[in-house]
């Protein structure tokens, strides 16, 4: 072992631990942060819960979270390296914060079942991809790759489940459901919650407030899936700031076999770094014509992502945005305003007959800045009520509306979409299942979703509006 994990040694460095509190962690199995909410929260480390507490808290403050995006970058070259060099495992499987779909991720961590759990963790330590082994257990090891810790473990058939539900967390969760009734290994997640006389909870909903009055009803409502998709309308080519050609994404999102998609390139006053002239918006026209020649089983929509300007007006003049299939309408710029101010803004672009969705409402930049201001209860009785889409946003830095704004927005009677805001073709698929499990953290159905529904529903739904 040429290494420790990272808590351990920050723990020593905090003066919290010395090498007897060390060892201590050890047998309680706490070599993670995650580890030690779950501890903490069960009130079962044997050394001091409060300090660790304290320290767990500034090793966070201290460590900067991946986005999650970041997180499926590392686990999507991972994974298939793990699957291939142990053939031996089976079910594997993300946990933790990732498998929530929290905007911003911890630690990662991988669940596996294996017939022989410790042999599988010794295929698991000559994986190439991983540069070094920080712990090992007969079921767990704690490796790191690119750069990151990977939290792996494996199990047997008898208590995958258990494992994986809490792996899963959130840590008060976790507790929340173990202390209805004794705990005992289970196969499945499942009967981990029906031995708690509890409903199966989907992994993104376990941080509601209300996760565990929710799972004690029957039946819960199928939440929306990424199958469940039949289009995207929000994306970017290189007429502005996209990374790729229209056809590139064009192809990308046939092949992905989606029904329809919408090319929403930035208007003008945009301030991205490229921007869709009105002379680059007619020589897109003719490329989408073409385009739809040659796919005539996909529906192309040509569309644009206008800016709401700082008085209220949109980018772009009414007579253009008449011309197109669909318009999306966006508050890149706080302009200085204050809660009233944006929310005006934001109410006059809603209200506005040619505009279908207010993409990402609240332009907060995961991890960086916070949503706007803005009185979200008003916005949502607007869209409602003018039959204007709100945007779940899939773009790893956005993820917006969060799940708990989606829940409001629903709830209101909003019709959401979820899109990818994608600007490269390798990332249409997992954008648009981020925003997917973004949409399922607000306990959002397809029946919610615009673009669930077949191409006639949404031309309709974009007609309606206009008709107003």
């Amino acid at each position: 072992m040429t290494a420790e994990p990272l808590l351990l040694r920050r723990l020593r460095q905090l003066g919290v631990v010395d090498e007897s509190g060390e060892q201590a962690l050890l047998r309680d199995g706490i070599i993670t942060i995650a580890d030690l909410d779950l501890a903490a929260a069960e009130g079962r480390a044997t050394v001091d819960t409060d300090a660790l507490r304290a320290a767990s808290s500034a090793i966070a403050a201290e460590t900067r979270p991946l986005l999650l995006g970041r997180a499926w970058d590392i686990l999507e070259h991972f994974l298939p390296a793990l699957a291939a060099h142990c053939p031996e495992l089976s079910a594997i499987e993300p946990s933790g914060d990732v498998r929530r779909s929290e905007p911003l991720v911890a630690g990662l961590t991988v669940v596996a079942r294996a017939a022989d759990p410790p042999r599988a963790v010794e295929s698991i330590a000559r994986i190439p991809a991983i540069t070094e082994v920080v712990h090992r257990t007969t079921r767990r090891l704690l490796a790191i790759v690119d750069s990151h810790e990977i939290d792996i473990r494996v199990t047997t058939a008898d208590d995958y489940g258990s494992v994986l539900f809490t792996t899963t967390g959130p840590a008060a969760h976790v507790v929340d459901v173990l202390k209805r009734r004794a705990p005992r290994l289970s196969a499945t997640e499942e009967g981990v919650y029906a031995h708690a006389g509890l409903a199966l909870l989907p992994p993104e909903t376990r941080d509601s407030p209300d996760a565990i009055e929710r799972a004690g009803q029957r039946p819960l409502p199928r939440l929306v899936e990424r199958d469940d998709m039949r289009g995207d309308l929000h994306m970017h080519t290189t007429y502005s700031d996209g990374r790729e050609p229209l056809r590139r994404m064009v192809l990308g999102a046939h092949v992905l076999g989606y029904e329809y998609i919408a090319i929403t390139d930035h208007s003008e006053h945009s301030a991205a770094s490229r921007t869709l002239t009105l002379d680059l918006l007619e020589r897109q026209r003719a490329e989408i014509a073409q385009l739809r020649q040659e796919l005539p089983r996909l529906t192309i929509l040509h569309g644009i992502e206008v800016d709401i300007m700082p008085d209220g007006r949109l980018d772009c003049p009414d007579e253009v945005l008449a011309t197109l299939d669909i318009v999306l309408a966006s508050l890149h710029d706080s302009a200085g305003h204050d809660r009233a101010r944006l929310t005006r803004r934001c109410i006059a672009a809603i209200e506005h007959p040619l505009v279908s969705v207010i993409t990402h409402p609240a332009n907060q930049l995961v991890g960086r800045r916070e949503g706007y201001d803005l009185d979200y209860d008003a916005i949502y009785a607007a869209a409602a009520a003018t039959g204007t889409a709100l945007e779940i946003d899939g773009a790893p830095s956005h993820l917006d509306l969060s799940g708990e704004r989606a829940r409001e927005a629903v709830a209101a009677g909003v019709t959401v979409t979820i899109d990818s805001d994608c600007h490269r073709v390798r990332s249409l698929d997992r954008q648009m299942r981020m925003g997917v499990g973004t949409a399922r953290r607000g306990w959002v159905e397809p029946r919610h979703v615009l673009n669930t529904r077949p191409i006639a529903e949404v031309r309709a739904f974009i007609a309606r509006k206009r008709a107003r």
